[in-house]
């Protein structure tokens, strides 16, 4: 299954009130798994960056200037032809990323995307009821590393590279990217078998989950059981 995670960054929050898109980036996903393909692109607005946008992504419209604008062919319609058919990703998608996105599209006289939409926010909301569910509030839960977000500050390409570990953890950590439904035959990228892709690691161990007194506790109980005992063989010890 191909997927795509995406992210924009806007002048503001309404298209309608004259608000537009000053940066697209998106992250492949095929079965889960991060391929290291991915789109993104600077927009030139053709107008001025509100102090208030520009303190959240620090691209001014001095620096847009050059950029192509949203129908050149460069951003628009590459940035269609790499999503596809593949489902969107998008934290607040539902409410801002992809509305925000068709109605640029819809001025432009450009198709809209017909691409099913998976909406990371509610389902960080649905699998854990009244925590924060914001994108730096589930790096912190998982364990993301966010230090160059901190210093750099929010980016298109960088928040959805974020936003696909947080939803390979929301939807399973390291058991994603498994694909049971598949046996001999070619998949997706045309490799023959399972047996022939490599194995994903974790870009991160995760941190154990015993305490120091459970890990003494079961130390004891295996003296216990003397120099025979199973677990110690296991072990090598």
């Amino acid at each position: 299954m191909r997927q795509i995670v995406f992210d924009l960054e806007t002048t503001g929050f309404q298209f309608s009130r004259g608000h537009r898109i000053v940066e697209i980036g998106a992250i492949e996903l095929i079965n889960g798994a991060i391929t290291g393909r991915n789109f993104h692109a600077y927009v030139n607005p053709e107008r001025d960056m509100p102090e208030d946008a520009f303190r959240v992504h620090g691209l001014s419209a001095a620096f847009l200037s050059d950029k192509p604008v949203f129908t050149d062919e460069r951003v628009a319609p590459a940035f269609a032809e790499f999503v596809a058919s593949a489902e969107l990703i998008a934290h607040n998608g539902i409410s801002f990323d992809l509305p925000f996105l068709q109605a640029e599209l819809e001025a432009a006289k450009m198709p809209r995307l017909e691409n099913e939409i998976t909406d990371t926010m509610l389902l960080a909301r649905r699998k854990y009821p009244g925590a924060p569910a914001s994108l730096d509030a589930l790096c912190a839960r998982f364990g993301i590393d966010t230090k160059e977000r901190e210093r750099d500050g929010h980016g298109a390409l960088l928040d959805s590279r974020l936003l696909a570990e947080v939803y390979i953890e929301l939807t399973g950590g390291a058991q994603a990217g498994l694909n049971f439904g598949r046996r001999n035959g070619a998949d997706e990228e045309g490799e023959q078998g399972s047996a022939q892709r490599k194995t994903r690691t974790r870009p991160r161990p995760l941190s154990s989950l015993l305490t120091e007194a459970e890990k003494s506790a079961h130390d004891a109980f295996i003296d216990e059981m003397g120099e025979d005992a199973l677990w110690r063989k296991a072990a090598g010890n």
